[in-house]
């Protein structure tokens, strides 16, 4: 095997990249068993599966092998999305990971578009294939090439014409898996079938029984069945897969519902003030705005630390920050806004109204920043093609100023009786917005076969009962300005009933 050696500073580095060459592998899971005894990986998850597919009618039927784990990208989405470093790329090439910094966030596991990395359900810390580092760095050949019976697995620097790995990548055929995800895998595969490189090219069996195994609905992960049809006219079914989940869950839908609160709690009367529909000095401004604010950034933190694997190192965010997170960036603006919301509340507790416009200054763009950061933290997750939607960060804004009106809409009722019309009228305002912006979503030609699915999803199928309750709920909010408390109250349920579809839905479409 050729091993990796120290370089002149004008030499390339050394690329370690994979071939698989289907035209040899026979399916028979030594690859995987190895892999799991020698990185002591637990049951029930996966470091590299071989996944079977059938192809074609009896009698003339095949099956189809493909060999799944890391890409280890030569632009790892994942490595970009952790807001730690502890899945990160070493100097060679290789996509590793450090489970004493990993926080358990999943951000990596909805970054990548192959469905490689899982959560070790003993140490609750991020996993997957690292090209068995630790036997490269002493010369020894990963596992899964020890044991492969017909050397159907290779490995080897990609840049070096002289091994067998720089050979095969630099003058035969080779393909990767989803080349338009931009990531550059270096795991290449020889003579694999397209109904398995292909996460939709294969029908799912109903009521997901598989052979060997029976899978039917994976708590939080993808229904038994494709969304939709599947992508090729070929007749070819999965016969033999693992189960597949979500990263996210119902805490993540309900944090960007808290989140959005959190932030129009502020925009949504500082808007009012700056059209003279309120008082710098009013009530609802000096002291209800930064306790509602407060309140719901408080719950959106805590949701965060829920979500967590590891809650207990949820500091590492703002400690150990990996700047290219947006998951990073959002703890900071997060704190920044909070921070802005303590003063504000002290300044209207101590009677000193004329602090708060220059607070206003830095409290706006933070508020606003607040509401949208969610989406570019949503488009680091480029597995899922729902999310990567260039409107989403004004769609969040106006949810935000939505959530925001509602919940002071409530608080008016009872503090400023003068603020629950125009209030009433920005939120019917804001959810007419919302509406049209949600119906354009669903309605338009999306670019991939994956969002179209995860729309369809969305609409028809698992998640569809929440969508189509938030645009009833929705309808009914926008009679806020004659119904006032319960049209909010309404509006608000539908906004959380979509948030929820959204996020879901756009898990749901298969990877791998």
């Amino acid at each position: 095997m050729p091993q990796q050696t120290a370089t002149a500073p004008h030499e390339q580095t050394a690329a370690w990249a994979k071939v698989i060459d289907h035209t040899r592998c026979i399916g028979c899971h030594a690859c995987s068993t190895a892999c799991k005894s020698e990185n002591q990986v637990p049951l029930g998850v996966n470091r590299t599966y071989v996944k079977y597919v059938d192809v074609g009618r009896f009698p003339k039927a095949r099956r189809a092998f493909q060999v799944t784990r890391c890409n280890q990208c030569e632009n790892p989405p994942c490595a970009t999305a952790c807001p730690t470093a502890a899945m990160h790329q070493r100097a060679d090439g290789i996509v590793d990971f450090d489970k004493s910094l990993c926080i358990g966030c999943k951000a990596c596991i909805a970054a990548c578009p192959y469905d490689a990395i899982f959560i070790n359900p003993e140490d609750h810390s991020a996993e997957k294939c690292n090209f068995c580092a630790h036997r490269l760095d002493v010369g020894l050949e990963p596992a899964c090439v020890v044991v492969c019976p017909t050397q159907a697995i290779l490995v080897g620097d990609k840049n070096d014409p002289d091994s067998a790995v720089g050979d095969i990548v630099g003058r035969q055929p080779v393909a990767v898996r989803r080349p338009e995800k931009e990531t550059r895998p270096k795991l290449y595969y020889v003579g694999a079938h397209q109904a398995t490189l292909d996460p939709l090219a294969a029908a799912r069996p109903d009521g997901g029984l598989f052979m060997w195994s029976e899978q039917g609905d994976v708590p939080h992960g993808v229904p038994a069945g494709n969304p939709g049809h599947a992508n090729s006219s070929a007749a070819a079914v999965l016969s033999y897969d693992v189960p597949h989940r979500a990263p996210w869950d119902y805490r993540v839908s309900l944090y960007t519902w808290t989140k959005s609160i959190a932030a129009g709690a502020y925009v949504a009367p500082l808007l009012l003030l700056l059209f003279g529909l309120l008082g710098w000095s009013d009530s609802l401004w000096t002291l209800a705005t930064p306790l509602v604010a407060m309140l719901f950034l408080g719950l959106t933190g805590m949701i965060l630390i829920w979500d967590l694997d590891h809650p207990m190192r949820f500091y590492y965010l703002l400690v150990k920050p990996q700047w290219k997170s947006w998951l990073v960036r959002g703890g900071f603006i997060i704190s920044g806004y909070g921070a802005v919301l303590a003063a504000h509340l002290a300044a209207g507790w101590l009677g000193r109204p004329e602090l708060l416009k220059p607070l206003a200054i830095a409290g706006l763009p933070l508020a606003v920043m607040a509401a949208v950061y969610t989406a570019y933290l949503f488009a680091q997750a480029k597995a899922r093609d729902l999310w990567q939607s260039p409107l989403l960060p004004s769609h969040l804004a106006t949810q935000s100023v939505l959530a925001g009106s509602g919940a002071m809409l409530l608080v008016a009722t009872v503090v400023a009786p003068g603020a629950v019309t125009p209030l009433a009228w920005m939120f019917a305002g804001a959810g007419a917005v919302h509406l049209l912006m949600t119906l354009g979503e669903v309605t338009l030609t999306h670019g991939t076969a994956h969002a179209h699915l995860a729309t369809l999803e969305m609409t028809r199928g698992k998640f569809s009962r929440y969508f189509w309750s938030s645009i009833l709920l929705g309808l009914i909010g926008l009679a806020a300005p004659w119904m006032a408390a319960p049209a909010a109250v309404a509006g608000l349920v539908g906004l959380l009933a979509f948030e929820h579809a959204y996020v879901q839905a756009g898990q749901s479409v298969p990877l791998a």
